[in-house]
């Protein structure tokens, strides 16, 4: 064999080797388009978990996965801008909603007054009570009391409340089957969400109703029978309360 011909086999030999090593001397590249970020080392799938407060059916864990992802995909962008925009509306979902018939702060003019009381020798049951506050459409709410609200204007307070007649006037849920009252205290503070008169038209048949379903007295502010003397009279001195008020309202500030 010549010089020549050994040159060209060890040329030969030398490419074939250079090709070896190109195709399998390369890293492999990962797979394309397997989420591995939710398998522990075992390779059982954990399915992700949303908190309770965003209120989806995680049952379905196949069907909803998309949707769930979707959800979290703020965190896992890494996007800061949409970090602090998912942590906002969190927080908002997270916020505790203010307790029915909370009065907004501002000064009290006047309060009116009936009272609801058992008849002599007579108390008023605790059971009995919550019933009848549901069916004269009362809520229970902020400091412990029932209150009457206006459905278009739940941010302006309560129409009127009712406490117990006792001291200190709350009523505590938890133990409202051993409570026994001597009466209930049925009061408006104006201004309020409605017009006096508006108002006292939507409390007294309310007070009227739960002395009917408690088989108890109705009494006005001096704890004497409220007749129709006494209603025309509060009726009289609210609509007086009314006018100045409006008045008040529309005077030029000069």
């Amino acid at each position: 064999m010549s010089a020549t011909e050994m040159r060209v086999i060890i040329f030969f030999v030398g490419m074939l080797v250079l090709a070896l090593i190109y195709f399998f001397g390369q890293p492999r590249k990962p797979g394309q388009g397997k989420r591995t970020m939710f398998r522990n080392p075992v390779g059982e799938r954990v399915e992700p978990t949303l908190s309770a407060d965003l209120d989806i059916d995680t049952q379905d864990s196949d069907a909803r996965k998309g949707e769930q992802f979707d959800l979290l995909a703020g965190s896992e962008s890494g996007d800061p801008a949409a970090e602090s925009k998912a942590a906002a509306k969190t927080k908002a979902r997270r916020s505790p909603r203010k307790p029915v018939g909370m009065r907004p702060d501002g000064p009290i003019e006047r309060i009116i007054t009936l009272f609801v009381c058992a008849r002599d020798g007579e108390m008023i049951a605790g059971s009995e009570l919550v019933v009848a506050a549901e069916k004269a459409g009362l809520e229970f709410g902020d400091r412990g009391i029932f209150h009457r609200m206006d459905a278009g204007k739940p941010e302006l307070g309560p129409i009127f409340s009712m406490a117990n007649m006792l001291k200190p006037g709350n009523f505590d849920m938890a133990r409202i089957e051993s409570l026994d009252t001597q009466g209930l205290t049925l009061f408006m503070a104006l201004p309020g969400p409605l017009p006096a008169l508006d108002a006292w038209e939507a409390m007294l048949p309310t007070a009227e109703r739960l002395a009917e379903l408690l088989d108890a007295n109705l009494l006005d502010e001096k704890r004497s029978t409220l007749g129709r003397q006494g209603i025309a009279h509060i009726r009289d001195e609210l609509r007086a309360w009314d006018r100045k008020h409006e008045s008040n309202q529309i005077r030029p500030n000069w």
